[in-house]
C-alpha cells in the first residue's frame, strides 16, 4: 500500500515544486464530480446541498490534459458518492483507458452497482468508509450502509486493493476503531484513520477539535428536515463565519480554543493501529496539535489540490480560500499562476490550521524522514521551523520513545494512571474515561447530553453542545 516508488516519485515533485513554483507538478489530485449523496452523514453534510452539481464528462477529460499531471499524478473520483454521477462508468472508463493511476472512492450503499463497475474498470484502490460497528455506522451515516461495506469487501479483497477510511470524530469512539480495525485485519485488507474536521465545503456545523471523541455517540441520525432547520435558523452562516477566521490573523495559531484543556487520548488508542501504517503517530501527534504544541509548515498544498463539484479549486481541503475556478480558468492558470504563487507561498510558510490527513500526513513523514536521515536542526534549515511537542527541541523519535516509556510505566503501574495524559497546562490531567475535564459538568460533553424524548421521536435537530 505504501511503496517506496511513491515516496521516491513524491520527493522529486517536491524539488520541482521548490525550484521552479509557476510549474508545478500535482502527486494528488482528488475530483469531487458530484455532491450528490446518499448518505446522510453527520461529519459531512455535503448530501444536504442544492441544487445538486455535477462535473461535466467532457470538462474531466479536459482538466486532464492540464500540465500539471503527469502519469504519476494519483487522482481520487469521489463526491458524494461518484458513482451517483450520471456519467460515473463513462468517466471510470475513460480513467482506465487514459490514467489508469486513479482511486475509487464509495461509501458502498448501492454495492451491487459499485462491485460491478470497479470489476468492469479497476480502479489502482478503491477506498471505502466504515465508522464503527453496525449500530454507530447507523447513527453517524444515517443509513443503515454496515452490511452493505462488508459485502463490497467480500467480494472485491484479493483483486485489487481496499482501504477501509475511518473517520475519528465526537460521533464514535475507540471501541469503534478496535471493531473496524479488527475487520480489516480479518479480511487483510489497509485501513486509513483520519480526524473530523470542519471542512468548509462539507458545511459541517460541528465544530472540530472542540468536542471529544465519542462525546456525541449515540444521537438520533439526521434527518434532511434538521438540515432545513438548521438553515432556517441560520447555523450555516454563523460556522461560515467561525470558519473564515481561520484565514485571518495568525495562520500559524489554530482557531479552535485555545482556553481549553482538552483530553489526551493517546492512552486510549487501540494497539492494534500500530499494525497499519502511518495512523497511530497521526494520532497521537494530532493530542499535541490541538494544544498548539505542535507546529508545522503545510507543504502538501503545492502537490495536493481538490476539485469541487462547481469548479472552484480551494487552496486546501480544508479551508474557504479559492484560488480559481476551472469553469473560467485552466487548471494550469489555477494552481500555478502567479496570484496562487503568492497565496501559496503565505500558506505553505505560515498555515497550521487543520489536521486534515490529505495534508497533513505528507508533513509529518517528509519532517521525521529528513529528520532521520539528517537531524532536526538540518530538516528546521532546509523546511523552517517546526516542533513536534511543547519541548521544541525533542525529535520524532524521542519523543515516540518518550510515549512508549510512559505507557509501559503505566502497565507496569497496573494500567489505571494518567501517565501521558497531559493537558496545555501544567498540573492537570484530562479524565480518562468521562472524555471531560475535571470540574466540567460531565453531561454537557458526554454523549447523554443528545436527543432525547421528544425531539428524537420527531426526528428533530440533535443537541449537539459544541454547535454553533
Amino acid at each position: 500500500m505504501y511503496k517506496a516508488d511513491s515516496y521516491i516519485n513524491r520527493g522529486k515533485v517536491f524539488l520541482n515544486n521548490q525550484l521552479r513554483p509557476g510549474h508545478k507538478k500535482l502527486s494528488t489530485l482528488m475530483i469531487y464530480a458530484t455532491d450528490l449523496c446518499d448518505s446522510a452523514c453527520k461529519h459531512c453534510l455535503i448530501w444536504a446541498k442544492r441544487p445538486v452539481r455535477f462535473l461535466p464528462f467532457d470538462k474531466i477529460v479536459e482538466l486532464m490534459q492540464s500540465k500539471c499531471i503527469t502519469p504519476h499524478t494519483t487522482v481520487g473520483l469521489e463526491g458524494g458518492e461518484f458513482m451517483l454521477h450520471p456519467d460515473a462508468e463513462k468517466i471510470l472508463e475513460w480513467f482506465t483507458a487514459h490514467h489508469p493511476n486513479f482511486d475509487l472512492l464509495s461509501n458502498c450503499l448501492k454495492p451491487d452497482g459499485l462491485i460491478a463497475a470497479v470489476r468492469k474498470f479497476p480502479p489502482k484502490r478503491l477506498l471505502i468508509s466504515l465508522d464503527g460497528t453496525p449500530e454507530t455506522y447507523l447513527y453517524m451515516r444515517g443509513k443503515p450502509g454496515y452490511e452493505s461495506v462488508i459485502k463490497v469487501i467480500e467480494a472485491l479483497r484479493g483483486q485489487l486493493p481496499i482501504s477501509v477510511m475511518f473517520t475519528v470524530s465526537p460521533y464514535n469512539d475507540f471501541s469503534d476503531l478496535q471493531h473496524v480495525a479488527e475487520v480489516c485485519k480479518r479480511y487483510g485488507i489497509d485501513m486509513r484513520v483520519g480526524i473530523y474536521n470542519d471542512i468548509a465545503f462539507f458545511d459541517t456545523v460541528d465544530k472540530a477539535h472542540e468536542s471529544d471523541i465519542g462525546s456525541h455517540k449515540g444521537e438520533a441520525p439526521l434527518k434532511f428536515g434538521d438540515v432545513k432547520q438548521w438553515q432556517q435558523e441560520g447555523v450555516f452562516e454563523k460556522t461560515k463565519a467561525l470558519k473564515k477566521l481561520e484565514t485571518e490573523g495568525d495562520l500559524t495559531q489554530p482557531k479552535h480554543d485555545m482556553s481549553k484543556l482538552y483530553h489526551n487520548f493517546t492512552n486510549e488508542i487501540p494497539p492494534i493501529v500500530k499494525e497499519f501504517k502511518e495512523n497511530y503517530d497521526f494520532l497521537v501527534l494530532y493530542n499535541e496539535w490541538r494544544q498548539n504544541h505542535l507546529k508545522m509548515r503545510c507543504y502538501s498544498i503545492l502537490d495536493s489540490l481538490v476539485i469541487l463539484p462547481d469548479g472552484g479549486v480551494p487552496i486546501c481541503q480544508n479551508l474557504d480560500l479559492r484560488l480559481g475556478n476551472i469553469f473560467e480558468q485552466t487548471l494550469d492558470e489555477v494552481f500555478n499562476g502567479k496570484p496562487a504563487q503568492a497565496l501559496q507561498k503565505e500558506y505553505v510558510h505560515n498555515c497550521n490550521q487543520c489536521w486534515l490527513n490529505f495534508h497533513r500526513k505528507y508533513d509529518v513523514i517528509l519532517h521525521r524522514t529528513m529528520e532521520k536521515f539528517f537531524g532536526k536542526w538540518v530538516t528546521g534549515k532546509l523546511f523552517g521551523y517546526y516542533q513536534w511537542e511543547e519541548d521544541a527541541r525533542m525529535t520524532y523519535e524521542e519523543y515516540f520513545k518518550k510515549i512508549e516509556a510512559a505507557q509501559g510505566d503505566a502497565v507496569h503501574a497496573g494500567g489505571a494512571t494518567a501517565v501521558g495524559l497531559q493537558t496545555s497546562e501544567p498540573g492537570r490531567v484530562a479524565s480518562s474515561n468521562t472524555g471531560h475535564v475535571p470540574g466540567e459538568a460531565p453531561g454537557m460533553n458526554a454523549a447523554s447530553g443528545g436527543a432525547t424524548g421528544a425531539d428524537a421521536a420527531s426526528g428533530g435537530p440533535s443537541s449537539h453542545t459544541s454547535r454553533v
